[in-house]
């Protein structure tokens, strides 16, 4: 493993250009065929910096260095936004790259860009997940990459709710992956629960998600970033366990905020990378253990008027609700894909279901261009967002009341 990163002073471009340079000299290339690993728009990072650092070192050893977008189940990135997640331009794509890159998008949805690589056994996964499930499992993923004789995996580590650090092998599952898989880790999470998982380290989600990597029989290098708020303060190079590990200890330090105490209510201001609240969710899942008991947690984000562009169809049917309300019934729920309830109880968050009678712990509302009526359709609370004016919400901390800017990334505890 190659790379360094503290939580006191940030990596400076140099400093990453010489981990990137180490890490890659003593590779022999061959004329060897490349894939990058990127992350989509939703998630920040200098994807730019590593992108052109090994395009520049390997561009003339190698037989091309093309970019697959990890996009799980988000959008397709159209071509120019792509340009802009590795800050290069059109014109410079045709004299600089093009005879080099090519960019694709991962086709979740398209069974034909899919391979059948293995199956995990009920026995290995009852093991795996402590019983919580009993099913076997076949792991699929994007054909694409056996095209290739290197992969590499460019992405920022994070806390995250249904793994507990984002990262590593998880730009492969659900990064680049078939449903089957995908649904099975994301509901296991849901089952474990934001509350738990979000920001621990070790978790049954990411054991299953690192054995399921093992079905991928190409060499893999990791580029593990650790980014706060765009700045980035560490890079750890090497394999999807140890490299992307040092990488989960740094963030832990830099991307978990303690509080010391609840809070009545909570205005998460959404950014606007965030454009539906199949995305914008994550400012819930980061703050929800820091709201009081029956307090308010606010996902404003004025620009938002979509609750998924993909997924909108089965939240509508389901609506927003805590894990229990699923889980004492999920046969009448059994057409709805498992990663997608698992989203749904993080929104909503902790709480019970006894004697036909929900009661969250917490209410999530909705300060977004989503109108009042969907709201309540879906099971959310609303709140017109032309009437928050934010200034007046920071000038509120002796009522209990918080504001969290560019929220989504950075999570929220009490301890």
């Amino acid at each position: 493993m190659i790379g360094w990163g503290c939580g006191d002073k940030r990596l400076e471009e140099k400093e990453a250009l010489l981990i990137i340079e180490n890490a890659l000299s003593k590779m022999v290339w061959e004329r060897k065929k490349v894939l990058l690993i990127l992350p989509d728009s939703t998630r920040t990072a200098p994807v730019d910096l590593l992108y052109k650092g090994i395009f520049d070192k390997i561009q003339n050893e190698v037989e091309c260095v093309d970019a697959i977008i990890a996009l799980g189940t988000h959008q397709p990135m159209p071509l120019n936004e792509i340009f802009k997640r590795v800050c290069i331009t059109e014109k410079e794509y045709s004299e600089k790259y093009s005879n080099k890159t090519i960019f694709f998008n991962h086709e979740w949805d398209n069974t034909d860009a899919l391979i059948k690589i293995g199956k995990i056994k009920a026995s290995e996964v009852r093991e795996i997940t402590g019983g919580m499930m009993d099913r076997e499992v076949e792991i699929s993923i994007n054909r694409l990459i056996f095209n290739y004789d290197l992969l590499m995996v460019l992405g920022p580590v994070y806390p995250h709710e249904i793994v507990g650090f984002s990262g590593g092998n998880k730009y492969f599952f659900p990064g680049i992956c078939g449903m089957e898989i995908l649904n099975m880790f994301h509901w296991l999470g849901g089952l474990i629960s934001n509350a738990v998982i979000n920001g621990t380290k070790d978790t049954p989600v990411r054991d299953l998600i690192n054995r399921s990597a093992e079905f991928i029989d190409i060499p893999r290098l990791y580029f593990n970033m650790v980014v706060k708020q765009g700045t980035l303060y560490g890079l750890f190079v090497g394999d999807g366990i140890n490299a992307w590990g040092k990488a989960a200890d740094l963030s832990a330090k830099v991307n978990v905020h303690y509080t010391g105490r609840r809070y009545k209510k909570i205005l998460g201001i959404a950014p606007l990378k965030y454009d539906e609240i199949w995305t914008a969710g994550k400012v819930a899942y980061k703050a929800e253990t820091i709201v009081e008991d029956g307090g308010q947690l606010i996902i404003y984000a004025p620009h938002i008027t979509e609750i998924s562009f993909t997924h909108s169809k089965h939240i509508e049917q389901a609506g927003y609700h805590v894990k229990d309300y699923f889980a004492a019934r999920m046969e009448k729920f059994s057409h709805i894909p498992e990663g997608v309830l698992s989203h749904i109880i993080a929104v909503k968050g902790a709480g019970s279901f006894e004697a036909g009678v929900e009661k969250p712990r917490i209410n999530v509302v909705l300060a977004t261009g989503i109108p009042e009526e969907k709201c309540k359709e879906i099971n959310l609370e609303y709140m017109d967002p032309s009437k928050i004016k934010v200034e007046e919400w920071e000038n509120r901390g002796k009522e209990g009341v918080i504001v969290i800017h560019d929220a989504g990334e950075v999570l929220y505890k009490v301890k």
